[in-house]
């Protein structure tokens, strides 16, 4: 896990403002893959869903898989497909503070199915296991 962290300016978890509204740039009629870029805490952060925290502590990686193992249906009902999860190793291009700890490509069906999946109440809920697991990230979306 990564435990140098760039300073808080550069740190994202969720979508900033307006971020998720370009989203409705893409062609409609086509598949996306999300990329995200993944940093862990050290320890996951369960201070805003203090009702989903575990008996004793648990780092960040282990707070994703938890998150993981949850998606996976709402990935099903949307669609979508794990194409690619691994780790990552050092960053060859680019700023020496952004280390990733994981590298994950999902494919959707189309944008509006990544849309409803990330909307869907349910999804949400559980999505604060993600929120607590991540002290850095970063999703991207193609359309290769």
């Amino acid at each position: 896990m990564s435990t140098d962290l760039p300073p808080a300016d550069r740190r994202a978890v969720d979508p900033h403002r307006g971020q998720f509204g370009q989203l409705s740039e893409l062609p409609a009629d086509q598949p996306i893959t999300m990329l995200n870029l993944l940093r862990f805490r050290d320890e996951a952060d369960y201070s805003q869903a203090a009702e989903l925290a575990p008996q004793q502590p648990i780092s960040g990686e282990d707070a994703y898989r938890i998150y993981g193992r949850a998606a996976t249906p709402h990935l099903e009902k949307a669609g979508a497909e794990v194409v690619f999860h691994g780790d990552c190793g050092p960053t060859v291009i680019g700023p020496v503070d952004e280390q990733w700890d994981s590298i994950l490509l999902v494919r959707y069906p189309n944008p509006a199915a990544f849309r409803q999946m990330v909307t869907d109440p349910e999804y949400q809920s559980l999505a604060r296991h993600r929120t607590a697991a991540i002290a850095d990230s970063r999703r991207v979306a193609t359309t290769v």
